[in-house]
This record gives structure tokens, sequence and C-alpha cells, in this order.
């Protein structure tokens, strides 16, 4: 046996051994690429035999700007059958796994999307993302409901091609799914109304797709360039931007440094809420519609003040 060969086959024993989640040697194993996407794929695949899901990347590292492969990942990704990912650019390291793994089956649930340009556009990040053009793009899809619906349709569709004989699961389970999901999408609808035209500062772009989808306005970023902290001139402007505008609320989320966020509150007299992005979780089946739920609260909250 090659030494290479040994070494991976070592890693999935410790794998099995240490991992009482790991899948049997006939199962279809479905990993995806992070946590939306492993919300997902757990409901579309639910209760069906011999089919099991895999979140590669931790369940706290949040978007994945810059995440590398970890040799654990690569463990994971041996056994795998399918991989679903976001698209869009999300997934940088993507390029190592198509080198890596040719054979595998990627699933890209934002494919056919028409992403948004990154607010970011016009700037030099390594680590930005960006379709095959090379055009930074928001890929934050998932965090409008109706463009959720779509990934979760995608990823029904490529399960089913990927593992027919269990198609008659898979469309029962996404079509159950997406009915709680557009069910979702009508009590926030509801719910945001009364404030359509409000003008929000969030923390990065990731809830433009939300902003749009139930009639409010990003006017501004605390975070002017993904990845770093505001400086100081970036800081003067915001706040003359909540000034102008009459902003009273800042949105931030638990993944990112909020010291920018409450210099700006204390200057302007705005005050500071949370958001979660769904980037994280406890991964229970219902934990996209328990946050997005949560969101459209905290906004209700901020507009009713």
């Amino acid at each position: 046996m090659k030494k290479g060969c040994f070494l991976i086959t070592a890693l999935l024993v410790l794998l099995a051994v240490c991992c009482p989640c790991a899948a049997q040697d006939d199962d279809m194993v479905i990993v995806t690429s992070f946590y939306p996407m492993y919300v997902f794929a757990r409901n579309v695949a639910n209760g069906i035999p011999g089919v099991t899901v895999v979140n590669m990347a931790d369940q706290n590292v949040g978007c994945l700007h810059d995440y590398q492969l970890q040799t654990r990942d690569m463990v994971t990704l041996e056994t795998a059958d399918v991989l679903i990912v976001n698209g869009g650019g999300m997934e940088q390291f993507m390029d190592k796994i198509a080198q890596s793994y040719g054979e595998l089956t990627v699933i890209t649930a934002g494919e056919g999307i028409d992403m948004l340009e990154s607010a970011h556009s016009g700037h030099e990040h390594d680590h930005d993302h960006s379709d095959e053009e090379g055009c930074l793009l928001n890929a934050h899809v998932w965090l409008d409901p109706a463009l959720a619906q779509q990934e979760i349709r995608s990823i029904a569709d490529g399960l089913i091609k990927a593992d027919p004989e269990h198609a008659d699961a898979y469309e029962a389970n996404a079509c159950a799914y997406m009915e709680r999901i557009a069910a979702l999408d009508g009590e926030i609808r509801t719910l945001l109304a009364p404030y359509a035209g409000e003008k929000i500062i969030t923390f990065h772009e990731a809830f433009t797709y939300f902003a749009n989808a139930y009639g409010l306005e990003v006017a501004g970023l605390i975070e002017h360039d993904s990845g770093e902290e505001p400086g100081t001139r970036d800081l003067a402007n915001t706040c003359d931007l909540v000034r102008e505008l009459g902003i009273g609320a800042l949105f931030v989320e638990p993944q990112y440094p909020q010291k920018a966020a409450s210099t700006i509150a204390r200057e302007t007299g705005a005050s500071v809420y949370q958001l979660d992005p769904v980037v994280s979780g406890d991964g229970e089946m219902d934990s996209y519609e328990r946050a997005m739920r949560e969101n459209a609260r905290v906004f209700a909250e901020a507009f009713g003040k």
C-alpha cells in the first residue's frame, strides 16, 4: 500500500472511532460546505434510510471568507458521495477540492440565482466572493426566504439525480420544507410591512437580500472593506450618514467585532441590535426558521421605537 493511501485509511479509521455519527460504508454520504447548506440538506434528506448528512466546516465558523481546508475536512470529503455548496464564490477552497476530488458530485445550491454585485467590488480582496469571471458577488442569498426556497429546490434536484432510488422521498421532503419557508416568508412580510422604506445600516452586506425582500433599504455598511475594521474617516462618514438620515438603529452580527458599531452609537445616539446571518447554530431542523423569525422580530423592535 502506498504511504499516502495508508495515511488516508488511518485517518478514516480514526474518524470512525472518534465520531459516533460516522457513516457506514454503504451509506449515501452528503457533505455540506457550511451551516445554512447543512440545515437545508438535513431537511431535504430527513428520514431517508442510508442517507447521512455531514457538515464540513465547524458550525461556528460563520461565513467562509478566509476558511482554509483542515485535515478533518479532507477526511470527511474522502467519505463523501455528494458535496453541497452555496456558490457565488462563497467557497473559495473549491479549486482545491476540484483538483483533489474530481469525481465528487457537487451541487451548487445558488446556481441560477442572479446574485447582486458585492459592495466591495472595485477593491482588492483575496477573500471576497466572486464568480468565474472575477466579479465580486454578494453570495448571502439564503437570507431571503424566497431565494432560500430556490436553493432548497436545487439541492433536492441534485440529490434526486445523484440518488434516484430515493427520488420520491427527497421530493416530498423538499416540498414540505419549501412550504414551511413560504409560510415563514409570509409571516415576515406581514410583520415588516409597516416599516417598508426604512433605511438601515448593517455591519456588512449579508442582509442586503433580506432588506430587498421586505422593502427595506441598506443605506450604509459599518464594515467598508470586507474583513477589516473601519478607519477613523469611515467611522466619521458613517456617523454623518446616521445623523443625516435620522437612523436610530445599527445592526451587527455576532461573528464580527462590535467596537465600531459601539463607537458610532455613542457618537450619534443610535441603538445597536444584533442579527443572525444563519451561519452558525444548533443544527436543528427548524433552526433556519427560528433564526429568521428572530431577525424579523429584531427589525420590528428597532423600527417600532
